[in-house]
């Protein structure tokens, strides 16, 4: 779940490496779909000639296709929410999805969730807020987009646990790539296209690495419990403060030093509790 994170993190972070340098903040909805192109077709030529799958038969799987959409719609909630609102607040308050990763867990898959892992999901949470400093942040109706976009993201992922397996999680986001691809590229109709063929190559990487994203995102929910890995989702934050530090420049906080401790802590303790109950290696 965290080298998932951390490729999302590098992934977004060229995004919006792009979106400041070309200096239209519509010009997301483009690059996500240049984006698609390139990672839908990466992982069309694994499909068919590393693994021979036939392409018809998995576009023709429903719960594929499913899960598919409620990637869009996390997506779109997600994109709504980034153009509209700063982007620490939108990471806030997307924060909120382990919370609902647990209580979906809990209700609809039946994991047994106990109060040790409940106290390091909040305590990452507070993490968050230490990162974010909510005193400067005002609430308007704008903020239900992120939260709209991490119940999105945990029905995916339940979605997820019912048909991933070792070996179809290739097949799982290819048609995840295509769908956003698809709904991506019908929104770039509505906007003037902007994109300078200079930021190519930060388009192939940042391909590159959603694509392992997806790949790990995909795993880590077969082989463990929605609730074990919740609280690793925090450190995306962790790793958004260094990747825009590195490359955008943005120079983090006290409270964002000291919230990451928090995060990191909250999700290493997770961990170290399931080693020591045997669940893990």
């Amino acid at each position: 779940m965290m080298l998932g994170q951390l490729c999302f993190s590098i992934n977004d972070t060229l995004v919006k490496l792009m979106v400041v340098e070309l200096k239209n903040n519509m010009s997301v909805v483009n690059i996500i779909f240049l984006r698609g192109l390139i990672t839908s077709f990466l992982i069309l030529l694994y499909l068919k000639f590393y693994e021979k799958k036939n392409i018809i038969n998995i576009i023709k799987i429903k719960k594929f296709r499913k899960r598919g959409f409620y990637e869009v719609l996390t997506a779109i909630s997600f994109f709504i929410g980034l153009i509209l609102l700063p982007v620490a607040e939108v990471y806030t308050l997307l924060m909120t999805n382990p919370f609902f990763v647990i209580i979906f867990a809990f209700i609809f898959l039946k994991e047994k969730v106990g109060i040790r892992r409940w106290a390091a999901v909040i305590i990452g949470f507070i993490g968050v807020l230490f990162v974010i400093n909510p005193q400067n942040v005002n609430f308007n109706f704008l903020y239900f987009f992120p939260i709209i976009a991490a119940i999105f993201l945990t029905i995916r992922d339940i979605a997820t646990k019912g048909i991933a397996t070792k070996s179809n999680s290739f097949e799982i986001i290819f048609i995840t790539s295509i769908l956003i691809t698809l709904f991506s590229g019908i929104g770039s109709l509505f906007f003037d296209f902007t994109f300078n063929i200079e930021y190519l190559s930060h388009l192939i990487i940042s391909s590159i690495f959603l694509t392992i994203a997806y790949v790990f995102s995909v795993l880590t929910i077969f082989y463990a419990p929605l609730s074990l890995t919740a609280s690793s989702r925090y450190s995306v934050i962790v790793f958004g403060m260094i990747f825009g530090y590195l490359i955008l420049g943005e120079i983090p906080s006290t409270n964002m030093i000291f919230g990451a401790t928090i995060i990191s802590i909250s999700g290493l303790f997770v961990i170290n509790r399931q080693k020591k109950l045997g669940k893990i290696d």
